[in-house]
């Protein structure tokens, strides 16, 4: 039986940069995260993350805020800030919710895990931005239940 209370549909997350844009994807149940290549942080961002939502069939979209450590916003708090209204322009209409959520030590996270798994460093570049937007998706999924 389907416990209608729960929310479903899969959930898209970014973590912003300022060159790629780390992507991250739940499963519909939105018990699990898969980490997506990254996009690049250009001139097609939007349209890029447009076609990744309607790919996907997300029901919303996650966005990491990154916050000082002790809590205040900086600038890229403003820059994600400002592409959560880009986005939600970009997609009005298709029903997706954006939401921000704070990113704090996603990119250590992600960057101890993919040590942890054996990855060289150099190797990591290629994978971070992603991982890190995984990590943010398991922190929002686990901050919903």
């Amino acid at each position: 039986m389907t416990d209608l209370t729960k929310p479903r549909g899969r959930i898209v997350a970014l973590d912003p940069g300022e060159r790629r844009v780390g992507v991250a994807v739940s499963n519909s149940d939105r018990t699990m995260a898969f980490p997506r290549t990254a996009i690049a942080n250009d001139d097609n961002l939007l349209k890029a993350i447009h076609a990744l939502v309607v790919e996907e069939d997300a029901a919303a979209i996650v966005i990491g805020l990154p916050r000082l450590l002790n809590g205040k916003e900086g600038a890229s708090a403003k820059q994600a800030r400002l592409l959560a209204g880009q986005i939600e322009e970009q997609l009005q209409g298709l029903g997706v919710s954006v939401d921000l959520h704070d990113e704090r030590l996603t990119t250590v996270t992600a960057q101890t895990a993919l040590r942890e798994a054996g990855l060289p460093a150099r190797e990591q570049r290629q994978y971070i931005d992603s991982a890190a937007a995984t990590v943010l998706l398991e922190s929002w999924c686990s901050c919903q239940m």
